[in-house]
C-alpha cells in the first residue's frame, strides 16, 4: 500500500540551514521525526538517504517518506458512499449524512463514517488510518474535515488550538429570535448524564454567535459561528437562551417540524497545511431541512 509523502525544494532562504531545524520549521514534530528514523520511514536528499545534521543548499531536493500507518483491529473497513466535496493527497473533506455517527462504538462497530473513509482509503491503496479533525454528532449534517496522516491531523490540531479553522452552521431553532447575537456560556457534562450537556459554572469556555436569516411562525432559520468546539456546543447554547432546535428531543426541542435535530455544517474555512493557502468549501441544505425551508 503507498505510504504518505512529502517533498520539498529548498528555496535560497534556507540555504545552510541544517535538515533537522528545516523539518522543525514545517512543523514536524521531534516525535514524528523519530518515528520516521526507527518505525520504518526514510530521509532523502538528492535521492540520497542524509542525516538530519546536514546542511541544506537551495534547489536541493527534499523528501520524506513516514511510516506506514495501521488502522485499529476494531475499526472495519467498508464499502459505503461518500459525498466527497474535497479531496487531495493531504485533506479530505464529505458531506455526512444525518442518521450517521462520525465513528463507531462498541454497541455500533459498523456503518459510521470512519468505517466509510477506511474503505475509501483502501481502494485507493492507501497505507492510513483514519483522523478525523472535526466531528459531527449522528444527527448532524454536513462537512467533516479528515486528514489522511498523522502528520497532517498534528498540523490541524494545531491550527484548531489557535482557533483557525473555521465552521459556520444552518439552523432551525424553535421560536422567535431577533437579530443577532452571541452567547458565551460556559459548557460542561451534566452531572447525572454521560451524553448530555448544560451551561454550568465549572464547564469549558464557548462562544457562539448566531444571526438570524429569516424568521418563520414556529422557528427561526439561524447562521451559527463557533468560537471553541465543545461538544454539543449550539444544541447546549440555544437551549439555555431558551430557543432549542426544532427536533432536538435531548435537549427541550419538539419533534413537530422535523425529526431529528435541525443543525447543518455548510461551510468549512481552514488554511491547507500543505498548499499554503486558505481554503473554503460549502454543501448544500439536505433534503428534510430544505423541505421544510421550502413548505414555509
Amino acid at each position: 500500500m503507498k505510504g504518505y509523502t512529502l517533498k520539498w525544494c529548498i528555496p535560497s532562504t534556507y540555504e545552510g540551514m541544517l535538515m533537522r531545524e528545516f523539518l522543525i520549521d514545517q512543523q514536524l514534530s521531534k516525535r514524528t521525526l523519530t518515528a520516521v528514523k526507527f518505525d520504518g520511514g526514510r530521509i532523502t536528499l538528492n535521492g540520497k538517504e542524509e542525516n538530519v545534521r546536514h546542511p541544506l543548499t537551495a534547489g536541493d531536493l527534499l523528501e520524506v517518506r513516514f511510516p506506514e500507518e495501521r488502522a485499529s483491529e476494531s475499526l472495519v473497513a467498508e464499502t459505503i458512499p461518500l459525498s466527497i466535496i474535497y479531496e487531495d493527497d493531504d485533506v479530505l473533506v464529505v458531506d455526512k449524512p444525518w442518521g450517521m455517527k462520525t465513528i463507531p462504538t462498541k454497541e455500533e462497530p459498523t456503518g459510521s463514517l470512519a468505517n466509510a473513509i477506511l474503505g475509501h482509503f483502501n481502494q485507493q491503496d492507501l497505507a492510513s488510518t483514519v483522523h478525523i479533525v472535526t466531528r459531527l454528532d449522528k444527527d448532524t449534517s454536513g462537512l467533516v474535515l479528515v486528514a489522511k496522516h498523522r502528520h497532517i491531523h498534528h498540523l490541524f490540531s494545531l491550527q484548531q488550538k489557535e482557533r483557525e479553522i473555521h465552521r459556520t452552521y444552518e439552523a432551525f431553532a424553535e421560536g422567535v429570535m431577533k437579530g443577532s447575537g452571541s452567547i458565551e456560556e460556559p459548557v460542561g457534562r451534566k452531572t447525572d448524564s454521560i451524553i448530555e450537556r448544560e451551561v454550568r459554572s465549572d464547564g469549558q469556555y464557548a462562544l457562539t454567535h448566531y444571526r438570524v436569516e429569516d424568521q418563520f411562525p414556529e422557528f427561526a432559520h439561524l447562521e451559527l459561528k463557533l468560537e471553541t468546539g465543545r461538544t454539543h456546543q449550539i444544541r447546549v447554547h440555544l437551549s439555555f437562551l431558551g430557543h432549542p432546535l426544532a427536533g432536538d428531543d435531548l435537549y427541550g426541542g419538539s419533534g413537530k417540524l422535523i425529526g431529528r435535530q435541525a443543525l447543518h455544517c455548510k461551510r468549512l474555512h481552514f488554511f491547507h497545511p500543505i498548499m499554503k493557502e486558505w481554503t473554503n468549501l460549502e454543501c448544500p441544505l439536505p433534503d428534510d431541512m430544505r423541505m421544510l425551508l421550502d413548505s414555509q
